[in-house]
């Protein structure tokens, strides 16, 4: 295969094994950006105030062709935290109500059900979902365990950040909004990872990230809002669209594709990654997504080898990363960072640990991207043997 990383910009002496984290934005792409920014400052008013409009009709639509939705039931926001924040805020809770989520969920995405929670008298219950893990069931049996009459929204991850599991949101979907809860799925990591269909799965709410997978911008994310749902999910500014007298699009529509001045080229760079990314391997798409998914299984079962440790999950809960147990937390090191984080610092190795609130409570998580290389892996693979020896 052509060596793809040098569309990449990243340093080659880093083995960047964390592309789930922010991604990494190939240079045609920038391009794509620059060219799209020297517009917008020939002629600020003229591209914000009566350009946009169309620009990001024809960013929503092949966004929407991409990830299987109407492009009516779109909205652009600047990450899945935002996405994911608004549906959050907009829901109507009272005291005793509960919002549901599971321990894999993504901290700030968890900060904001607390908040929410706090500010209403409502409660946050979590379902512990067990990491290793045998069979994807596990996933709902545990949210069907844990909610209940008072709950009001679910938040379901679609690939979880901590452990790397894609779990298994159709199944989940179909369960909870068929006992009447409202599900928002946090899918920071699907496009671009995992084919979608998003009319189809059926939540009220999804929230994905374009700048990960997609390698867009940053900045650059979108919210699906099923179209009974939209009368009450509200973006997270008020601004203009709120009393417009305009009839030709609908108030979902117009209240979120303006939110006040912002710089709105990642979302208008998607159609780019979408079709740059899509030309790099034979086989498009789905050949891409299938070799970052063979690389992240390759590079899962070379970390537990190095660790002596059985696999912790079933194939088909992998993606393109994979989290493996790495022992007890360590002492901090440098900036409170954990020990073998520092290590993997000095090492030039970029691949992250996270803490873990149930044994082994530390976990190495790998991603892989079509620019990595299998010897990054085995530098990763020398330092978790020696540190595990």
């Amino acid at each position: 295969m052509e060596d793809v990383r040098r569309f990449w910009t990243l340093d080659p002496d880093v083995a960047f094994l964390n592309h789930g984290s922010f991604g990494a934005c190939p240079a045609p792409i920038l391009h794509r950006q620059t060219e799209l920014r020297a517009r917008m400052e020939r002629e600020p008013v003229r591209f914000l105030g009566r350009d946009l409009e169309g620009l990001l009709d024809g960013a929503r639509a092949a966004l929407a062709d991409f990830v299987g939705a109407d492009a009516d039931d779109l909205a652009f926001v600047t990450n899945a935290t935002a996405g994911v924040g608004c549906v959050v805020r907009s829901v109507a809770l009272g005291p005793g109500d509960e919002l549901l989520v599971t321990d894999h969920a993504y901290n700030a995405c968890r900060n904001a059900l607390e908040e929410a929670a706090a500010r209403h008298g409502a409660r946050v219950v979590v379902a512990a979902v067990p990491f290793p893990i045998a069979f994807p069931r596990q996933v709902l049996e545990a949210l069907l365990a844990a909610s209940g009459p008072r709950t009001r929204l679910a938040l379901v991850d679609h690939v979880t950040s901590p452990t790397a599991l894609v779990f298994p949101v159709a199944e989940v979907v179909r369960a909870l909004e068929g006992r009447g809860i409202p599900v928002i799925v946090d899918g920071a990591h699907a496009p671009g990872m995992l084919p979608l269909d998003l009319d189809g799965l059926g939540a009220t709410a999804y929230a994905g990230n374009c700048h990960k997978w997609l390698c867009a911008p940053k900045g650059a994310a979108f919210l699906h809002v099923r179209r009974d749902a939209q009368r009450w999910v509200r973006p997270p500014q008020v601004s203009h669209g709120r009393n417009s007298e305009r009839t030709d699009r609908s108030r979902f529509r117009l209240e979120f594709d303006w939110t006040g001045t912002c710089d709105p080229t990642p979302y208008l760079c998607v159609p780019e990654a979408i079709r740059w990314l899509g030309a790099l391997l034979p086989g498009g798409w789905p050949a891409l997504q299938a070799h970052n998914r063979a690389q992240a299984a390759a590079a899962r079962d070379m970390l537990c080898a190095a660790l002596g440790i059985a696999a912790p999950c079933p194939d088909s809960m992998l993606g393109a990363m994979a989290s493996v147990p790495f022992g007890e937390v360590a002492p901090a090191g440098p900036q409170g960072l954990d020990r073998f984080q520092a290590a993997l610092d000095r090492a030039r190795i970029e691949a992250p640990v996270f803490r873990w609130p149930g044994p082994p409570h530390r976990l190495l998580r790998v991603s892989a991207q079509v620019y990595n290389r299998r010897e990054e892996v085995e530098r990763l693979c020398r330092l978790v043997a020696a540190e595990a020896a």
